[in-house]
């Protein structure tokens, strides 16, 4: 065995690295942690059990801070229902929505596929018939009444003529051609046929009492269109208002004048029965028109298949 003691002259070798620090034993550990106590018992301060309570914050804190609490509270499972799944669900309404809106738009002539199910069909109401009037028959009976009066208003005039000399047998026939192309003759027929069509236009559809009773306000028409064809025959523009009305008072009761009332007022009771006949069928169309549209609603609509 080699002795580990250096010999006297040779080099002493230090050691590589820093110094080890050596350490102390546990017996003096022990001892110096007693000795601790007895001099704190012995001064009166607190011993190491009070004062542990004030080490407890040094204790290491950060393990409070729980690493798993941070992710709690951002569920990943919570995002799919508040973010993706409303939407989702909101989805389904809107789209049976736009079907319920859409769908009624769609005409069965624009043939679709089976994403609405069935179409609607439109099926138009029928109009309310539009009575029908008779004014416009009263105005053609009126034009036949007119030229019957103007044919009855000649032959009296020719024949007051004859009466009274200034007509005879053989001019007949020249006095009726004369007479065509005078005031005389077509005014008074114009005056009637004016307020025959105006009567008409009055009653309408009524009854042929009506004619009768305001058949009298005809007549007197034509009585004043006797009075003005007179002047239109002077002629009234080359005449002095003296002169004008001395026409007009040698006329008054002049027999002319009378036979153009009676005729007026019997030519409007006769003729006017004809309008009333028309006027009375005109009422039974509309009538019944009307029962035939009511019954038409009443039914609903009707589908028919070719």
């Amino acid at each position: 065995m080699s002795d580990d003691k250096p010999t006297p002259g040779a080099p002493v070798e230090e050691p590589v690295g820093e110094p080890v620090a050596e350490e102390p034993p546990v017996d003096d550990v022990v001892g110096s942690a007693r000795e601790s106590l007895a001099d704190a018992e012995a001064a009166g301060s607190p011993t190491p059990e009070t004062v542990a309570p004030v080490a407890e914050p040094v204790v290491v804190e950060p393990v409070v801070v729980e690493p798993a609490a941070e992710p709690a509270r951002v569920e990943p499972a919570a995002e799919p229902v508040m973010v993706e799944s409303a939407p989702t669900e909101a989805a389904v309404p809107t789209e049976a929505y736009e079907a319920t809106v859409i769908a009624p738009v769609v005409t069965a002539s624009e043939p679709t596929g089976g994403a609405f199910g069935p179409q609607p069909i439109f099926v138009q109401a029928p109009e309310a018939p539009r009575p029908r009037g008779n004014r416009a028959a009263a105005g053609a009976i009126g034009l036949l009444a007119a030229l019957s009066f103007g044919v009855l208003y000649l032959a009296v005039g020719v024949g007051l003529g004859l009466i009274d000399g200034s007509v005879t047998a053989s001019s007949i026939g020249t006095a009726l051609l004369a007479a065509l192309s005078t005031w005389a003759l077509w005014v008074p027929v114009v005056v009637f046929f004016i307020a025959f069509w105006l009567l008409g236009a009055i009653i309408n559809r009524g009854r042929w009492a009506a004619w009768v009773i305001f058949g009298l306000i005809v007549g007197v028409a034509a009585y004043g269109g006797h009075l003005l064809g007179q002047l239109f025959q002077a002629p009234f523009w080359s005449l002095t208002a003296k002169e004008g009305a001395e026409l007009v008072e040698g006329q008054l009761l002049a027999p002319l004048a009378i036979a153009a009332f009676i005729i007026g007022r019997e030519l409007t009771i006769w003729f006017g029965s004809w309008v009333a006949a028309r006027g009375k069928r005109m009422t039974e169309l509309n009538v019944e028109a009307r029962r035939e549209y009511e019954r038409t609603l009443e039914a609903g609509p009707q589908l028919h298949q070719y």
